[in-house]
């Protein structure tokens, strides 16, 4: 009887079980994901938006104990007032509705705006206010809230200027028209008592960061009225004309934190001269005007005041930051097109090359360089940047002595080949404007939060480095100790593992290698270990939870992320820096994010995942109890057969013990065989408690989709060797594969391959050496590494050259220097032995991989008659990011492996293709008939 019991309970189990969904494409859609989350500064309420698909996203505002308490379908991007008693969100039209009126054509000015919605937490109040074009909140403080509203216009008021009345009749010639040039209509409100006050044809605004100060500018109601800045205090309910032209233009509209201070550029000039005469104005709270500051007169000499450089106030208010700008190239205007030659001269010694001019000719025509004005006497102007050293970085938020500028312009030329972006350093008395160069060629370098030292990592030393300011003192911190990364394997300089900053008064610099936190001296270098990670190979690193934090306070304990290589486990731990005791909180087989801090209290705000768990939203405080969960955001992942993840470990063909990821399906019986489909790029192991969301991937196969479908999917980590990645490759990947069809489940006659972009080009290279794949799909190849050499990445316009010397591609030099290293990692000169059908996907606006590397690849499969197939998405980068695009990669990636390695029916387009005269007709993604 009990026998038939237990048989009769593993009958329905299997039943119940057997009756899982598998994920087809259409459940893509009804997967939600989680966007824009934020606490509340109080740390009382979580605000996100759940999105379902690529459609349309629900706010939802709960509890930080996970109860609900207000959603909205339509509703995004939800921001608290800083006492927490408000949220503004943006409420979007249906994302159906704005198709159905694209199909209609329907003009631009006819589509639904955006509203804005404002929830009042108290009295569960929502107010709507329709037509919003954006709106802004005060960062540190609550009571207000500007909008601009959309320039609506009806059929039966054609001629209206707006839908808000005017204050005064207007004479119809002097009505000015709502647009970028005279600027928007603004209402400030207030959302205690809801009074709002509309301030009209307002060009820009701002609110001071703590102090109750509103500024803004208008160009007038109607062509007579002056163009005007203006301040609002509101603590005292007062406002003020601080300036005021008849025509003019503002720029750079700032307010110092206490609101108290206020800089703007002002150009007065109505016609279209090239050479804009800009002045700098400064407005201090109690004077009655703005008095100028700077304009061509007294600026230095080659400079002008820019209108693109940001103004910005030192911590202490006590100096004005601006920008300086070289008179630009002025063009000759009467010219025809006929008459202008339109040439490219590209110069062999020139820092950057033409491709790269090109991309920066906006911000090269932009430019500005920092400077600044002492407030305690406004006839004092320092240069900080100059063209000798156009970057600067402010010391103490501006309160320094001292700024940090730098120039690249010295190795722009090297780094066509090298990638380094080396730099010259240089401080600057913001005082003298005197200058001491101080590092020669130094990749990267920063002020400390006091700006005592300069620190930073330089690569090509393999060190830390300090340099104080006060003696000029340059110190090596970490020489002879094992600071960069161990396990590089590329032919170029080792990268560090980071910083978490300084301690209070820059007394100690922390410092992480493999596994460990330092703090080393930055005037002696003394250092001290805080954690002993190595013996475990567990890798600890600081969590900075407040983004405004500057430095790391030892008064208080610190939170430390942990990280187990061997087991993939993470957590986090509570570190004491006095008795140096560490605490453990929270751990076990998932990844974590890093927590965020309500600004105003101790809770914490993070997501816990795995490969079976979505990163849902979890409260918490400092020592990680009474954790709540705050979303479920996809309850129906449980009614689907899912999959598991595992860490497999295999021996390479160069004796290298390896380590890679193996996902089975939910119901994987090990007696079974089963189709593999094995994906890789480098290394991706550590991502084992990563959570694949069910979704229209851009490049690369969806783990849990496959797994549902009846997949086992491979993923095995590559170790390089300098010059031979193809080989290296194939080393790896081969050995791992095998190693899985001795376990007895894998269908060794019907294992697939698909990669992208580096994971493409190692596809293609090793399609050439073996037929242990049945199918292929390789994604932006490189098949013809000569080719790709002289490339250009247009995205950035860099000459590819970096990336086989040095980087990614791992060649470790010229092909006048290795031309054998070349060719034998260049699929395309062993193209005939290729053996496995491909499907390569390489789109023809690619700004990463040149489009013709794919092209190269195909005609010649298509020359030696190997079946292949092309897919080219019209205007799309280096991946599809269209959401169609998407969707139909992934079916036709889908349909060519379950053809090659499951047996069902071939589609149309494999078949016959879909001829051009079809293109966008005929999809051709219907299966054949028998």
């Amino acid at each position: 009887m009990k026998t038939l019991l237990i048989s009769t309970l593993l009958l329905s189990s299997l039943c119940l079980y057997s009756q899982k969904k598998v994920l087809d494409h259409a459940d893509l859609e009804i997967w939600n994901t989680i966007e824009n989350e934020a606490i509340s500064p109080d740390g009382s309420y979580v605000v996100y938006g759940l999105q379902k698909g690529e459609k349309d996203q629900t706010l939802q505002l709960k509890t930080s104990k996970g109860n609900s308490v207000f959603e909205y379908a339509r509703g995004e991007k939800g921001n608290f007032s800083y006492d927490s008693k408000f949220v503004a969100f943006t409420i979007k039209a249906w994302t159906d509705s704005i198709t159905a009126l694209k199909q209609r054509k329907t003009k631009k000015d006819k589509m639904p705006k955006d509203t804005l919605g404002i929830y009042d937490l108290n009295s569960k109040r929502l107010t709507k206010i329709a037509n919003v074009k954006s709106y802004t909140m005060p960062e540190k403080w609550s009571g207000y809230l500007a909008y601009y509203l959309e320039d609506i216009k009806t059929d039966k008021d054609k001629n209206a200027t707006d839908t808000i009345k005017v204050a005064k009749t207007i004479d119809p010639k002097k009505v000015k028209k709502v647009n970028k040039e005279n600027g928007y209509h603004l209402i400030l409100l207030n959302v205690m008592t809801q009074v709002e006050d509309t301030l009209k044809f307002v060009t820009s605004h701002s609110f001071a960061k703590k102090g109750k100060y509103f500024a803004y500018t208008t160009t007038g109601e109607d062509t007579d009225d002056p163009s005007r800045v203006v301040v609002m205090n509101l603590d005292k309910n007062q406002t003020k004309t601080v300036y005021e032209a008849k025509k003019a233009k503002y720029h750079q509209l700032s307010l110092s934190e206490s609101g108290e201070n206020l800089g703007f550029i002002v150009d007065t000039d109505t016609t279209k001269v090239q050479l804009r005469p800009n002045e700098l104005f400064y407005y201090k709270e109690g004077n009655t005007k703005a008095e100028k500051i700077i304009n061509a007169t007294n600026a230095p000499k080659n400079y002008l005041v820019s209108s693109y450089g940001a103004i910005e106030f030192s911590k202490d208010e006590s100096k004005l930051f601006f920008g300086l700008a070289q008179p630009p190239i002025i063009k000759d205007t009467l010219l025809t097109d006929d008459q202008i030659v339109n040439v490219e001269v590209w110069t062999y010694d020139e820092p950057r090359l033409y491709t790269v001019q090109e991309l920066e000719v906006k911000n090269d025509t932009i430019k500005s360089y920092k400077a600044l004005i002492d407030l305690k006497n406004k006839n004092k102007l320092v240069q900080l940047g100059t063209t000798k050293f156009p970057n600067t970085e402010l010391g103490n938020e501006g309160n320094a002595a001292f700024a940090l500028v730098s120039s690249s312009e010295p190795y722009d030329l090297e780094s066509q080949w090298t990638g380094n972006s080396a730099k010259d350093f240089a401080i600057v008395d913001t005082k003298t404007g005197a200058t001491t160069q101080i590092l020669n060629k130094f990749t990267a370098a920063a002020m400390s939060p006091n700006a005592k030292y300069i620190y930073g990592y330089n690569p090509m030393d393999t060190l830390w480095f300090s340099y104080s300011v006060s003696n000029q003192k340059y110190k090596e911190l970490t020489k002879g100790l094992p600071f960069s990364d161990e396990l590089n394997d590329s032919p170029d300089y080792p990268s560090s593992y980071g910083s978490a900053g300084f301690t209070k008064d820059d007394q100690w610099l922390i410092l992480y290698d493999r596994y460990d936190i330092f703090k080393f001296n930055p005037e002696t270098a003394e250092s001290i270990k805080l954690t002993n990670g190595r013996a475990t190979k567990t890798r600890y690193r600081y969590v900075k939870t407040d983004r405004e934090e500057r430095f790391l306070d030892e008064s208080v304990d610190w939170l430390f992320s942990t990280f187990d290589e061997i087991s993939k486990d993470a957590g986090f731990v509570s570190f004491n820096p006095k008795s140096k005791k560490i605490t453990p909180l929270i751990s076990g087989a998932f990844r974590y994010s890093n927590p965020t801090k309500a600004h105003l209290s101790s809770e914490l705000l993070y997501t816990q995942e795995s490969f079976k768990e979505f990163p849902d939203l979890r409260v918490t405080n400092t020592n990680f109890k009474n954790t709540s969960l705050i979303s479920t955001a996809n309850p129906q992942q449980s009614e689907y057969n899912w999959g598991t993840i595992e860490l497999v470990h295999w021996t390479s063909l160069d004796g290298i013990e390896l380590t890679g990821l193996l996902v089975k399906p939910e119901n994987f019986d090990p007696n079974k065989k089963y189709p593999m489909l094995v994906n890789f790029y480098e290394r991706s192991s550590d991502g084992l408690n990563s959570h694949r969301t069910p979704i229209a991937g851009r490049s690369s196969i969806n783990y849990s989709f496959y797994t549902s479908r009846g997949y086992v999917i491979f993923v095995p980590d590559i170790q390089y060797r300098e010059g031979y990645p193809g080989e290296s490759a194939f080393n790896c990947v081969i050995p791992g594969v095998t190693s899985l069809i001795e376990k007895g489940f894998i269908d060794k006659d019907n294992i697939g391959v698909q990669g992208h972009s580096w994971g493409g080009y190692q596809i293609a290279y090793l399609v050439t050496k073996t037929d242990i794949f049945k199918a292929a799909e390789a994604g932006a190849p490189v098949p013809n590494m000569i080719s790709a050499y002289g490339g250009i990445r247009w995205w950035t316009g860099l000459s590819r050259q970096f990336q086989y010397e040095h980087t990614q591609s791992r060649i470790g030099g010229t092909p006048w220097e290795y031309p054998q290293r070349y060719v034998e990692n260049s699929p395309i000169f062993t193209m005939d032995k290729i053996n496995t059908p491909l499907l390569i996907m390489h789109n023809d606006a690619d700004g990463h991989v040149p489009w013709y590397q794919g092209i190269e690849f195909f005609v010649n499969l298509r020359r030696l008659g190997k079946p292949s197939w092309f897919l080219n998405y019209n205007g799309e980068p280096h991946w599809p990011l269209k959401l169609q695009n998407r969707k139909d990669f992934n079916i036709r990636m889908a349909q060519f492996f379950d053809y090659y390695l499951k047996g069902t029916a071939m589609p149309v387009w494999m078949d016959r293709g879909v001829p051009a005269a079809e293109k966008g007709i005929n999809q051709g993604l219907e299966l054949l008939q028998e």
